[in-house]
């Protein structure tokens, strides 16, 4: 079975291009119109992936992506929209979304978009430790101490970057580069360090180099 895929679309007639494409892709498609449907689903299905549409009445994407995250989904999110300014881009980034596709797209870089996130870090499974943080880059799996750490998957890339070389400093313009593909303002790494932070449980594992970047706490 393929990876479960949650579809989040209130135009009828694209959410239903969308599940036939994707399914004839091999993924297990749920969908949802809306965003209370989509939130619902989520906690039933747990999806691996969601495609969520920015756009809808009530709970917009952004919205939508937010809680998703906040109630625990580490799957990759994309997002859907008509809007392609880098203030929107940043906005659905720091909801916690992993990537973007602008209105009117080809169903063919959904899917390669989709395949993207499912590959990352599957290739090559690789296990860095830093004292007692462990992450497993082909699942994205983080422990602290040996107790499970969930992290978004744009997170799990800013730990594996801090861990390929826990004591060289990581830039901003690094991280941007690397994680975001350049798409991004520096705030936003500030933001995702103390995510990771907060999540790791330990306010002092990412030390800050002022005005330089980021290095693991030694």
């Amino acid at each position: 079975m393929g990876e479960r895929v949650l579809v989040v679309e209130d135009d009828a007639a694209v959410r239903r291009m969308l599940e036939r494409s994707l399914v004839a892709e091999g993924f297990e498609v749920t969908a949802a119109a809306d965003g209370g449907a989509a939130l619902a689903a989520a906690e039933a299905k747990a999806p691996d992936l969601v495609v969520l549409d920015v756009a809808m009445p009530g709970l917009s994407g952004f919205d939508v992506c937010r809680r998703m995250r906040a109630k625990g989904l580490t799957g990759g999110v994309l997002m859907l929209t008509a809007r392609d300014s880098v203030s929107d881009r940043v906005r659905g980034l720091e909801a916690g979304a992993d990537d973007y596709v602008v209105k009117p797209f080809a169903i063919a870089e959904v899917v390669a978009r989709l395949k993207a996130l499912t590959r990352r870090g599957s290739d090559r499974s690789e296990r860095l430790a830093y004292g007692e943080i462990v992450l497993d880059t082909a699942t994205g799996t983080v422990t602290s101490g040996g107790a499970p750490v969930q992290l978004t998957a744009r997170e799990a890339q800013l730990l594996e970057l801090l861990l390929r070389d826990p004591r060289a400093v990581v830039s901003r313009a690094a991280a941007i580069e690397a994680i975001w593909g350049g798409a991004a303002t520096e705030n936003i790494v500030d933001r995702y360090v103390a995510r990771v932070r907060r999540k790791l449980g330990d306010p002092d594992a990412i030390r800050t180099v002022r005005g330089v970047g980021f290095i693991l706490a030694p």
